[in-house]
C-alpha cells in the first residue's frame, strides 16, 4: 500500500547507554533489589506562560488518580524524587546526541536550553518531562529519497509503570532520568514499508554511536499519520520495528472506515443537534437481570442509565480494525472520562446476561426507532453520567469523521484511545538547568571522531573476528554488537558462534514469542561465561536463555541446576555410551569403527546440551576400539 495522499512522520526514542542519568549521578541500570522507598502524590496541571492549560494534561487530571512511586537507593536519588534540583546536563549524553546529529547532517543549536513538557499521567514525579532541542534541519537518505530530519532532542526517560488499582497507579522511578534521544522526521513517508525502512535507517545511525541501550523498552517509536479527509493521529509506543508497517496499515483502514461511517450518518440525515444528552434511568428494567456487571453495580448502590443515539443502528458494531469497533471506541472514552468498566450498546445485545426482553424494554423506554441505537452504563450515578457524556462526545465526532487524538499502540499493531492530542501550552522553560553552549571547537572535536562508515565497520568486524560478510552485517544491524565484543574479549569462545547465536538464534527465539530482549546484558554475559568455563554445552544455551526469560530474578546457575544442564563427566558418559552400543550390537559387530556415526547420533540425542561433543566423540571412539 503506497499512496502520495498518505502522510506519515516518525519520532524515534532511544535510551542512551551513558555512565549516569541525565541530571544526576545515578546509574542508568534498572533496580534489581526490592524498592526501599515509596511515596504518594497527586499531580495537577499548570498554566503556560500565556495562561493556557494543555488539554492532554487536563484530561489526565480529570481521571483523578493518585500516584504511588517506588524507589531503589542504588538507581535513583532525591533528583528523581523531585526533592532536589537537577544537576548539570550529562555531557556524555550531549556528545552522543550531537554525534548522531552530525551523522544525519543536522544543524546543532548554538546553545542547548532545557524545557519542561507538562506530563501529569504519573510517569514523572515533577509533573513534567525535561527535554532539550540539540539540532534541527538534517536529512537521511533512504532508498535514494532524502528524508528530512526536523529535530533531534535530548530528554529524560519516564518512570516505569507498575501496579494499578482503583484510583491509584504505581511507578518505579529507576528508569526516570535515563538519557533519551528523540529523532523526529517530516511526514513524507507514503507507505507502511517505507516507514519501516526509515525507522531502520535511523536505528542504524543511532547504533553507530555505540552508545544506545538494547532490550525491551529501550526503543519506542511514535507515528504521526494522516490521510485525506481524516485527521492527524499520533500513535505512541510502537515497540517492534516489524510492527510499524502494520500499525500504519491498520490506522489507515481505521480512518477509512470512520469516514465511511460519517458518510452513512449524513446519508441517513443525521445532524449534530439531534444527538441529545438526555439520559434515561433504566434501573427498574434490570431488577431481576442475570447480567453480572449490572447486578454488582445495583448491589453497590449504582444505577443503570441509557441514552439514545439516533441513526446509529448497525454502526456501533462496525469493525474499524481487528478487535476494534466504533462501540469499542466509545467504551474507551467512557472508561477514561467516567472511570467505568465499560458500556453496553444495542449492536452487541442481547449478550453478557442481558436478555432479548430487556433489550426490547430499553428500546421502548428510550423511544427508539428502527434506525436508532442505544448505549447503557451501570455504575454510580455521577460516573455513569460522565461516561455517557464521553459517549455523546464521541458520537458527535463520528458525524464529523476522524477525531484528532493520541492513541496507544498494541503489540499486534492495533491501537486504543489514549488521550486528546497535546498542544503548545504544555511547554515552558526549565529554570533550574543552565544552558549548554555548543561552539565551533566542540563540534570540530566531535567531527574528528565520528564513527566509521558502515562498510568500513563491517570490514573491520570481518577481519578482527573472522566473520563472513553476512554475519558481520547482521551483527552491526543488531542491538548486540557491544555485548558481542565483551563476550569474545576473553578469547575462550569462538566469535562466529557468539555472533550467530546473538543474531540468528535470538531472532528465532523472538519469533517463537521468547522475550529475549528482556534479559539484561549482565545476565547474557553470565550465561555465556557458563559456556566459556565448561559448565554447560553450547547446545544448552537456547534452553537456558528461555528459562532465564521467565525467571528474571534468578541467576543462570539456578537454571542450569533446574534444567539438569550440568555437563556430564567421562565417568557419567560411559554407561550411556555402553547402552547405546548394546542397543546397536549387531551394527557394531558388522561395521566396527564404521558404526561411529550411528552410535554418536544415538548418544547425542540423549545427552545434547549436557555433554561436550568433543568428549562424547573421544569416549565413543575409545569404546568402539575396545570392541
Amino acid at each position: 500500500m503506497s499512496s502520495p495522499a498518505l502522510k506519515v512522520g516518525l519520532e524515534i526514542h532511544r535510551q542512551l547507554d551513558t555512565g549516569h542519568k541525565l541530571f544526576c549521578g545515578c546509574p542508568t541500570d534498572f533496580a534489581e533489589s526490592k524498592p526501599e522507598e515509596n511515596f504518594l502524590r497527586r499531580l495537577r496541571p499548570t498554566q503556560s506562560e500565556l495562561g493556557q492549560v494543555d488539554q492532554a494534561a487536563l484530561f489526565e487530571f480529570h481521571r483523578g488518580r493518585s500516584v504511588r512511586y517506588e524507589a531503589d537507593n542504588q538507581t535513583s536519588c532525591l533528583v528523581e524524587m523531585d526533592e532536589e534540583p537537577p544537576r548539570e546536563l550529562n555531557r556524555e549524553a550531549v556528545d552522543v546526541c550531537l554525534t548522531a546529529s552530525l551523522l544525519m547532517d543536522a544543524n546543532p543549536v548554538d546553545e542547548i536550553h532545557v524545557m519542561r513538557k507538562l506530563v501529569i499521567d504519573g510517569s514523572n514525579t515533577t509533573g513534567f518531562q525535561r527535554t532539550a532541542v540539540v539540532a534541527m534541519g538534517g536529512q537521511l537518505k533512504v532508498d535514494d529519497k532524502a528524508i528530512p530530519i526536523t529535530q533531534i532532542s535530548l530528554e529524560e526517560d519516564a518512570a516505569r509503570k507498575g501496579s494499578q488499582s482503583q484510583g491509584t497507579v504505581g511507578y518505579m522511578i529507576d528508569r526516570l532520568g535515563v538519557p533519551l534521544i528523540e529523532v523526529t522526521t517530516s511526514p513524507v513517508m507514503q507507505s507502511p514499508a517505507e516507514v519501516e525502512r526509515v525507522a531502520y535507517a535511523i536505528g542504524s545511525v543511532l547504533r553507530a554511536t555505540r552508545k544506545v541501550k538494547r532490550g525491551l523498552g529501550s526503543i519506542r517509536q511514535d507515528l504521526n499519520i494522516s490521510i485525506p479527509g481524516g485527521a492527524l493521529i499520533e500513535i505512541k509506543g510502537v515497540q517492534e520495528l516489524d510492527v510499524i508497517g502494520k500499525a500504519v496499515e491498520l490506522e489507515v483502514a481505521r480512518q477509512q472506515v470512520l469516514l465511511s461511517i460519517r458518510d452513512e450518518l449524513k446519508n441517513r440525515g443525521l445532524h449534530s443537534n439531534q444527538i441529545e444528552r438526555e439520559y434515561i434511568a433504566l434501573s427498574d428494567l434490570f431488577t431481576n437481570t442475570k447480567a453480572r456487571v449490572i447486578q454488582e453495580s445495583l448491589g453497590k448502590g449504582g444505577v443503570v442509565i441509557g441514552v439514545r443515539l439516533p441513526k446509529f443502528n448497525g454502526l456501533l458494531g462496525r469493525e474499524l480494525s481487528p478487535g476494534l469497533r466504533l462501540g469499542t471506541e466509545m467504551s474507551s472514552r467512557a472508561s477514561f472520562w467516567g472511570g467505568v468498566g465499560g458500556i453496553f450498546h444495542s449492536d452487541e445485545l442481547p449478550a453478557y446476561g442481558i436478555t432479548e426482553e430487556e433489550v426490547a424494554a430499553v428500546a421502548g423506554k428510550l423511544k427508539l426507532s428502527s434506525d436508532d441505537a442505544f448505549v447503557i452504563v451501570a455504575d454510580l450515578n455521577a460516573k455513569a453520567k460522565d461516561a455517557l457524556d464521553a459517549v455523546i462526545d464521541r458520537a458527535i465526532e463520528a458525524l464529523n469523521g476522524v477525531p484528532e487524538e493520541t492513541r496507544s499502540a498494541m503489540p499486534d499493531g492495533t491501537t486504543r484511545y489514549m488521550r486528546p492530542r497535546p498542544g503548545a501550552a504544555r511547554m515552558y522553560p526549565e529554570t533550574d538547568v543552565p544552558p549548554t553552549p555548543v561552539d565551533d571547537d566542540y563540534l570540530a572535536t566531535l567531527n574528528a571522531h565520528l564513527p566509521e562508515t558502515a562498510e568500513k565497520f563491517i570490514s573491520r568486524l570481518m577481519e578482527t573476528y573472522s566473520l563472513n560478510s553476512k554475519l558481520a552485517r547482521q551483527l552491526m544491524d543488531s542491538d548486540y554488537l557491544s555485548l558481542f565484543e565483551r563476550i569474545v574479549a576473553s578469547g575462550k569462545i569462538q566469535p562466529t558462534f557468539v555472533a550467530t547465536f546473538l543474531t540468528e538464534t535470538c531472532k528465532g527465539l523472538e519469533r517463537e514469542g521468547v522475550q529475549v530482549r528482556s534479559v539484561p546484558d549482565t545476565k547474557m554475559e553470565a550465561i555465556f561465561r557458563l559456556v566459556q568455563d565448561g559448565s554447560i554445552a553450547k547446545e544448552a544455551l537456547s534452553d537456558l536463555l528461555k528459562w532465564q526469560v521467565s525467571h528474571a530474578d534468578e541467576e543462570p546457575e539456578m537454571g542450569v541446576r533446574t534444567l539438569g544442564l550440568t555437563m556430564l563427566t567421562e565417568k557419567e558418559l560411559s554407561p550411556i555410551i555402553d547402552r547405546a552400543i548394546q542397543r546397536n550390537r549387531k551394527l557394531v559387530d558388522e561395521k566396527g569403527q564404521a558404526a561411529f556415526p550411528s552410535i554418536m547420533g544415538a548418544v547425542m540425542a540423549e545427552v545434547r546440551g549436557r555433554a561436550d561433543p568433543k568428549l562424547v566423540t573421544t569416549v565413543v571412539k575409545k569404546r568402539l576400539a575396545a570392541g
